[in-house]
């Protein structure tokens, strides 16, 4: 939000300006009294374990302006912080964000999908801001809180804004789509992830169809061609439609080549084609640059032009990251994991080169009854595609039987992180390729630091050597 007075954030946020000077200018905001900086606004929010009511004056230390809070107030506070009262903090954090977005003549691009939100969106902010001035959602903050924040993020000289909205339960798509009002809807795939909370793929695909049925008619609804639900949710929207994918769609790729160092294709549009490379061993990669790219090209930037920033996209944190250390290829997709994501994770390790390729595989979480299938087809994947499996925590044990029944000789079974790294410390050696991937609360970036810091040490530097042939 560009800097604006405390009395006419009280008018959007329905609140009570009881103290400070209503002249006093905010410029941004944060519910986190740790990543709070001087002249913002502390929204107290209440959670399920916490309530930030109680950190006013601790926002008040770290230099904020203000307050918007629905809980008792501090005593004492010094005249100028300036505290706005409502009665619930999150329906006045939810009323200012709409209250600014309509004070913003941006298009907003808004994607959702069962995986690769978080990667088409990074991809899609990389090859716009060549060429506008673009806000988007910072990480994966994409639900009912991080919705709104990111959207007092932008500013008025902003001309595009890329928005993620996320879910797990029937009804959340629509309002947050209502809250963002996007000219442009990217639905990524309809997969499984979150299938213990809406029952079926079938109710899924409702869901995230809430994004293109509410676009207006001059809007653009990019889908995935190959999707199995692509024409349920392209009879849902008024708006153009623009299909994309591998072989198929409006826009797509074709002769994949993939390699250690990424997949070069070629990607058709419109009768033209021209060559790319990505610089990622994964399919579903290429599938999420593309919908990046329909973004540009709706947009009015030539092809040729689009397809040059090709060149500048890489992979967040924790997506499918490449590491050596020691002769020893860390493939880290730890940031989170569902049947889908995982097998395709369990294909991209196949594009690389490796003596024996290993993987190191946590719980996923959200599957509810389909969990014993979904991990039935994990192991059925990981059987075909790996020398050695290493399964952690007792909530995957499933994986690691499936693993067995499947026919896998060499598979493991640990309780924790730290037995796993130590295991594979132990089996390690080099010429070793090995996938760490896991749901976000199986916190398997742990096991790739720690395999890191000790393939790193001169111990193991000088064990490897003394092993080469």
């Amino acid at each position: 939000m560009d800097p604006t007075p405390l009395s006419q954030i009280a008018a959007w946020s329905c609140a009570k300006l009881l103290s400070g000077p209503p002249q006093t200018l905010i410029s941004g905001f944060s519910q986190d009294t740790r990543t709070l900086q001087p002249g913002e606004l502390y929204i107290a929010l209440r959670g399920e374990h916490f309530d930030g009511n109680e950190f006013i004056e601790e926002a008040l230390a770290q230099g904020a302006s203000g307050v918007l809070c629905d809980g008792k107030i501090p005593p004492h506070l010094p005249a100028h912080f300036g505290v706005l009262h409502v009665e619930d903090s999150f329906s006045g954090l939810r009323s200012l964000a709409a209250a600014w977005r309509q004070q913003l003549s941006l298009r907003a691009v808004a994607i959702t999908g069962s995986n690769g939100k978080t990667s088409t969106k990074d991809f899609t902010h990389t090859l716009l801001k060549n060429f506008f001035n673009v806000t988007s959602t910072q990480g994966n903050f994409n639900n009912h809180l991080g919705l709104p924040l990111s959207i007092l993020r932008a500013s008025r000289s902003d001309e595009i804004a890329v928005w993620e909205i996320g879910m797990n339960h029937r009804g959340e798509i629509a309002p947050l789509v209502a809250l963002a009002q996007p000219y442009i809807g990217i639905i990524t795939n309809i997969g499984v992830a979150h299938i213990g909370f809406l029952g079926s793929r079938e109710a899924i695909a409702q869901e995230k169809g809430d994004l293109v049925a509410a676009l207006p008619q001059s809007g653009i609804a990019i889908l995935p061609a190959a999707d199995q639900f692509y024409a349920q949710l392209a009879s849902r929207t008024k708006a153009r439609i623009f299909s994309v994918g591998l072989q198929a769609g409006d826009l797509q790729a074709v002769e994949l080549t993939p390699s250690a160092e990424g997949i070069s294709f070629q990607v058709h549009y419109q009768g033209t084609s021209r060559s790319a490379f990505l610089p990622v061993p994964s399919l579903p990669m290429v599938s999420n640059a593309l919908m990046a790219l329909a973004v540009l090209l709706e947009c009015g930037v030539p092809f040729e032009e689009a397809i040059l920033s090709f060149s500048q996209l890489k992979t967040p944190d924790h997506r499918l990251k490449l590491y050596e250390c020691s002769e020893v290829k860390i493939l880290d997709d730890t940031y989170n994991a569902n049947p889908d994501s995982m097998e395709a994770a369990l294909s991209s390790i196949l594009f690389l080169q490796a003596k024996r390729r290993l993987a190191v595989l946590g719980m996923m979480g959200e599957l509810g009854a389909y969990e014993a299938q979904g991990y039935e087809r994990v192991a059925r994947k990981a059987a075909a595609s790996l020398d050695v499996l290493v399964v952690v925590s007792q909530r995957a044990l499933p994986l690691a039987r499936s693993a067995r029944e499947a026919g896998m000789k060499e598979v493991y079974h640990v309780l924790s992180n730290e037995e796993a790294s130590a295991l594979l410390l132990s089996l390690l050696a080099p010429g070793d390729l090995i996938l760490a991937k896991g749901s976000r609360s199986a916190r398997l970036n742990e096991v790739v630091d720690t395999l890191e810091r000790a393939l790193s040490t001169e111990n193991f530097i000088n064990k490897f050597a003394s092993s080469a042939p």
